[in-house]
């Protein structure tokens, strides 16, 4: 039985990814802060169900202690990484840079350097669509620069990925890192929007609306991107031997076992396509108050997710009214709405 350890378990994401990884016969070890940016009991839910598999197990711990995530590591032998544990939030990073600084930068080294150590098989690491900045070439590819990031938060996550690919080639270490498309679905993330939009709409309380409505996004449904990630663990990258043995298309490095792929639905969506959609399934308007732009925010992201599909014959496809329909019926019965 293969051992994933994977941070973030009691994430939006990484609740997901364990209980994927559990299904299909892995050995799930969990490592989260339970910091409190958002609800920390909805992280205490996400990690009692998950607790109910015999092959799952978990450690409190913060990234930034290296000792707690070494001694884990050292313990449990993992054979692949996963880490998704981060300071999320794009608006958040405005308000307090450090804690992107500390778990980021500081606690991704510390994954990397246990990884290292181990000798894993695979690390695989998340990134975000927010690297690719002020960028306006759509649908985005691994291919294009991504040197100007518009956040504390999406330079982090450029500074992950340039970290990752010096170990890659140093250590020969075989690493993927994904970049995430606006991520939703049930138990998700109380400071994302479809959350919030829910809860207003519900609720009968104003919703903001950024840019007057002016915003197209790729929303990924999370069972959709989970399933990307699990089919990309058995696609590990190898070092190539010349250049002309990259494929066309491909991300991977010329002097590294490493590759950036980017998950994502391949489609934009109109923003007020997507609220609708939560009206139609809520049966009832929202109340809406229109807004600038936020400082940092971009009008649109698209992903060009055929890297993904060549690698791993797979392509997320869920369509966002489908998705909107499944957290809302989550949501209405986690709160009793």
């Amino acid at each position: 039985m293969r051992t994933v350890l994977v941070t973030g378990s009691a994430g939006f994401i990484g609740f997901h990814l364990s209980q994927l990884l559990l299904e299909e016969g892995f050995r799930v070890v969990g490592f989260d802060g339970m910091t409190d940016y958002y609800d920390v009991r909805i992280k205490q839910r996400r990690h009692q169900m998950l607790l109910q598999h015999p092959h799952f197990s978990c450690t409190e711990g913060m990234l930034e202690d290296f000792d707690t995530l070494h001694a884990l590591a050292l313990a449990e032998k993992p054979d692949v990484i996963v880490h998704l544990a981060a300071q999320a939030g794009v608006r958040y990073s405005l308000e307090n840079p450090r804690a992107y600084l500390d778990a980021n930068l500081i606690g991704t080294f510390n994954v990397m350097e246990c990884a290292r150590e181990l000798g894993v098989d695979h690390l695989l690491m998340a990134s975000t669509s927010s690297v690719y900045g002020a960028n306006t070439q759509m649908p985005f590819g691994e291919d294009q620069k991504c040197d100007t990031p518009l956040t504390f938060y999406a330079a982090t996550k450029k500074a992950n990925e340039a970290m990752a690919h010096s170990y890659a080639h140093l250590w020969s270490l075989p690493t993927t890192m994904f970049r995430f498309f606006t991520v939703y679905g049930p138990w998700g993330r109380p400071d994302m929007a479809l959350f919030k939009f829910t809860r207003g709409i519900l609720e009968g309380t104003p919703i903001d609306i950024y840019n007057d409505g002016d915003m197209y996004r790729d929303f990924t449904y999370v069972s959709d991107l989970v399933r990307g990630i699990r089919l990309l663990i058995d696609a590990a990258p190898v070092r190539p031997e010349t250049p002309e043995d990259i494929a066309q298309g491909d991300s991977l490095s010329p002097v590294a076992p490493f590759r950036v792929v980017n998950i994502g639905n391949g489609d934009k969506v109109r923003l007020m396509d997507f609220i609708t959609a939560i009206e139609e399934e809520c049966g009832r308007e929202a109340v809406k108050n229109f807004m600038p732009m936020q400082q940092g925010d971009v009008p649109a992201t698209w992903a060009d997710a055929s890297l993904l599909q060549t690698l791993t014959g797979y392509a997320p496809q869920t369509p966002f009214r489908e998705g909107v329909r499944q957290f809302v019926t989550w949501y209405r019965d986690y709160y009793r709405a």
